[in-house]
């Protein structure tokens, strides 16, 4: 389907989704670890209904309770799934996921995803269980789901280039399960947040880790087990950057509500960057709010931060003089490649844009309006119709449907704020 945003001044509050990296790992511990889990306030979209579908499939009991998870886990002992595990277009349940399945004692597992998935690199990580005592391959050769997963992970040592931090975050999740102790080297490490975030779910779980100041080696300890999950889920910052972004632009005014500062998603640097832009924000009890501020380009190192890159192009569009995106080369490996195809579209509206290997330089421009395409990519799209309500004449965005992933409700937050938008079946 299609989204018709015409140009619009957005005033008022947004209410932020769950965060989906915090639901994710809250799912995939809570269904490891020994007991009932409490899962308050989860995201509810189609990656996280994925990795509570992969969690199901290895045994773990998980009811909805509408605000509530309610979740029955496996002790660390997944059972053989019944049926191919499908995780559709979440690479973070289908790499977490492989490493769980790792943990069987006996049968396989065999995993697929929709085709962005089926295109995302799993070699590293599949070698990296490989080394720990587990066997696991592409069924194409090609590092690239499907892949079938046999157990056992019996610890030792391996090394893995993190493209990617889901491929370290998937090790520190399931290692300390394992049958030995675990040494991990990352001789390079993209979305060090994504780490860290990790780190801190472990240490609130009691888990053992040891890891250099700089995250390049880690020390695992095997013959773990995870006590049960009580936890609420904060706000999403990857989600709330198209609001947080919006709030900045020609005469808006936008407070984005359940986010906490404190928390380790790394994409709260996004607040950081809009400050550097000039933007006006305000931390208020209730939320984050931004008000339009004459906005300048600048250099930003969205390393740590790939899901940003769509929404901070679009700003830049916006922005007297240069915005360079830099030190980003992981984002052309996401659901699709967003420097690509940020510059493919931004450019159809007449942007000054150039692309570079690791990201983008983007001029102040004037947008015109016209069709775009999403490329079924969650962040693509949002990023879009936050442009579409600063571009006279408006703009249609073909795959509207692809927000689901991670933003059910986007379509109601732009309303709720005074978007003129709508739905074009």
């Amino acid at each position: 389907m299609n989204l018709v945003v015409e140009r619009s001044s957005l005033k008022g509050s947004v209410e932020i989704p769950g965060s989906k990296s915090h639901t994710i790992r809250a799912v995939a511990i809570a269904a490891l670890a020994k007991g009932e889990s409490i899962i308050e306030e989860p995201l509810v979209s189609e990656d996280a209904i994925a990795a509570f579908r992969t969690y199901r499939a290895f045994g773990a009991s998980i009811e909805d309770e509408g605000r509530i998870w309610r979740v029955s886990g496996i002790d660390g002992a997944p059972q053989t799934p019944d049926n191919i595990i499908d995780t559709a277009n979440s690479g973070t349940t289908m790499r977490i996921g492989l490493g769980s399945a790792a943990l069987l004692r006996k049968g396989l597992a065999v995993f697929t995803g929709d085709d962005q998935v089926r295109r995302r690199p799993c070699g590293p990580l599949v070698q990296a269980l490989n080394d720990l005592g587990a066997k696991a391959q592409s069924t194409r050769g090609t590092g690239t789901p499907p892949i079938v997963v046999e157990g056992r992970l019996r610890g030792g040592e391996t090394s893995i280039e993190a493209v990617t931090s889901q491929y370290v975050s998937s090790l520190l999740i399931n290692t300390p399960l394992g049958d030995g102790d675990t040494r991990l080297r990352v001789p390079l490490l993209n979305e060090k947040p994504y780490v860290e975030m990790t780190l801190d779910w472990l240490k609130r779980q009691g888990i053992r880790v040891e890891h250099a100041e700089d995250l390049s080696e880690f020390h695992i300890p095997g013959g773990q087990s995870y006590p049960p999950v009580q936890r609420r889920i904060p706000g999403d910052f990857s989600s709330a950057t198209f609001f947080l972004a919006a709030g900045a632009l020609g005469g808006n005014d936008v407070t984005s509500n359940g986010l906490d500062l404190t928390d380790t998603q790394g994409d709260k640097a996004v607040v950081d960057y809009l400050r550097q832009m000039g933007a006006d924000i305000v931390i208020e009890k209730s939320g984050i709010r931004v008000k339009t501020a004459s906005l300048t380009g600048c250099e930003i190192d969205l390393n740590a931060t790939p899901d940003a890159l769509p929404m901070m192009a679009v700003t830049g569009c916006f922005a007297q003089g240069t915005t360079r995106l830099v030190n980003v080369p992981q984002a052309r490996l996401k659901e699709t490649d967003r420097i690509a195809m940020m510059h493919k579209e931004l450019e159809k509206l007449g942007a000054d844009i150039t692309e570079l290997p690791d990201g983008l330089i983007i001029k102040e421009s004037t947008l015109h309006s016209g069709i775009v395409e999403g490329h079924g990519d969650h962040r693509i799209v949002m990023a879009l119709a936050i442009a579409g309500t600063r571009i006279p004449g408006g703009l249609t965005i073909r795959g509207y449907e692809a927000v689901s992933v991670t933003f059910p409700t986007f379509l109601y937050a732009l309303h709720k704020l005074g978007a003129n938008a709508r739905i074009q079946e």
